[in-house]
């Protein structure tokens, strides 16, 4: 059975000819593969440690099992998909909902490794009858809504328990971000989450040395005072040593929280499957449903012993285009360095350590960001929100995930948020859609361009 794990040598195995690529199936020298996989760990590193941080889970399981779920996906695609599965920063909101009615690291993780197996699921259908059937489902304009109210839902979080602990280092991380995100190129544009935290931490120890404590509420508690970082932790830390695991458990109203966010992360991957076909010139469309299933399947084991779940990362499809270099002998060296890092709880002592304020700065816009991917889908797919059968569901369906409104069904249960937003706009387009007449039912196209795009200056490294 071809595994995908045997390449061949890119001519010299240095330096690629001008305008020339390197393959999925080629790679270059054993040393400049590995730098490469550390490139790429370096370029999930960010999003991949926050993300955890958000939820509540130890980031370093989290980096473990998501070499664990990138060796999975590639075995799985047969070597085909290069791509890095780093957690999820979908699933942030729907932690914060789950914890704030009282839920735990394994009420979260329990609900997220049933959407696991949805997305497992959901891949199987698409391999047996082909990607037709995600647009009938879940056309651009659902998607597109349901992926919005997901990242604006988080806005209460950054402004009730991140950004209150450090308003003016929240301030200056934003600002510091911001212009990262918009003035670096290349690569250095694709990390620049990570180089905002790292002028987190400098700024805050700076603030610490220079103003002495702060008083302030620490994680949304009461305000006390505190110092900003606080690295006593990371002096106590083994530098070797296992992750902390823990079992899932299963709530029916944490796991219809969750559910939603199935249809984020069907988009996520249709669009990389999508992008990585375009850069490499090879049509994917045979291994979209291979790509879902493999990234369910690995959501779920990471779930099973209490990591997050896991996702194609953009960030690394985005280094992919600037070094024109589509090796996945390079990924395979990125899961390897993950896993090094996964038993080193020095190195998670340092993400745990990660100031409330800094975080505040960093998540005002990353959690935008994510809301806006769904005005994106909408962009790539022509969306006509002028069309009362998509802007009526669509308008309905936000404000509810947004602002949080709820259904109380009985005594014991209701939906609201995310979950009630996402029935809204799925169950409200297809109930509008049988009645509207013939002018508003246009024929939308397929879901297949997902939540990103790379254009010719991206592949060219800007």
């Amino acid at each position: 059975m071809k595994l995908g794990v045997r390449w061949t040598l890119h001519g010299d195995g240095r330096t690629p000819a001008p305008g020339a690529v390197v393959r999925p199936d080629e790679r270059l020298s054993w040393p400049r593969t590995m730098g490469l996989g550390a490139q790429h760990v370096v370029a999930m590193f960010g999003a991949s440690f926050v993300a955890p941080v958000l939820m509540g889970l130890d980031p370093n399981l989290a980096i473990m099992m998501s070499g664990v779920a990138t060796v999975i996906f590639l075995l799985a695609t047969r070597g085909r998909v290069p791509s890095y599965l780093g957690c999820s920063l979908s699933f942030v909101g729907v932690a914060a909902t789950i914890r704030a009615s009282g839920g735990d690291s394994a009420t979260v993780t329990g609900a997220v490794l049933v959407v696991g197996l949805a997305l497992f699921l959901v891949g199987l259908a698409v391999q047996r009858f082909g990607a037709r059937i995600i647009h009938a489902a879940m056309p651009p304009v659902v998607t597109g809504a349901v992926v919005m109210l997901i990242g604006f839902n988080l806005a209460p979080v950054t402004a009730s328990t991140y950004w209150p602990q450090d308003q003016w280092t929240a301030l200056l991380v934003m600002a510091f971000t911001g212009l990262a995100v918009v003035c670096l190129r290349g690569f250095w544009s694709r990390i620049a989450i990570f180089l905002g935290l790292i002028f987190g931490y400098g700024i805050s120890w700076l603030f610490d040395r220079v103003f002495g404590r702060i008083h302030s509420p620490a994680g949304g508690a009461e305000a006390v005072d505190h110092w900003r970082l606080n690295l006593s932790g990371v002096g106590k830390a083994e530098w070797i040593g296992l992750p902390d695991f823990h079992a899932p458990s299963f709530e029916w109203s944490a796991i219809l929280v969750a559910l939603p966010v199935v249809i984020a992360l069907i988009a996520e991957n249709a669009g990389h499957v999508k992008a990585v076909g375009e850069m490499t010139g090879e049509s994917l469309d045979d291994r979209l449903g291979t790509a879902i299933a493999a990234d369910g399947a690995a959501s779920m084991l990471s779930t099973a012993v209490g990591g997050p779940p896991n996702t194609t990362y953009s960030e690394n499809i985005g280094v992919m285009a600037a070094t024109r270099v589509y090796s996945t002998a390079a990924y395979w060296a990125a899961a390897g360095f993950a896993l090094l890092f996964g038993v080193c709880p020095k190195f998670g002592a340092i993400v745990a350590a990660v100031p409330g304020g800094v975080l505040g700065g960093i998540t005002v816009i990353l959690y935008g960001m994510i809301g806006l991917l769904g005005a994106q889908i909408w962009t790539n797919a022509g969306v006509d929100l002028r069309n009362p059968l998509n802007l009526v569901p669509t308008a309905a369906g936000i404000i509810i995930g947004v602002g949080g409104v709820s259904l109380k069904i009985t005594d014991n249960f209701e939906i609201s948020g995310i979950a009630l937003g996402t029935i809204v706009v799925i169950i409200g387009y297809h109930v509008l859609r049988a009645f509207a007449p013939a002018h508003m039912k246009g024929q939308e196209p397929l879901l297949d361009s997902g939540t990103s795009a790379y254009d010719k200056n991206e592949e060219q490294g800007r």
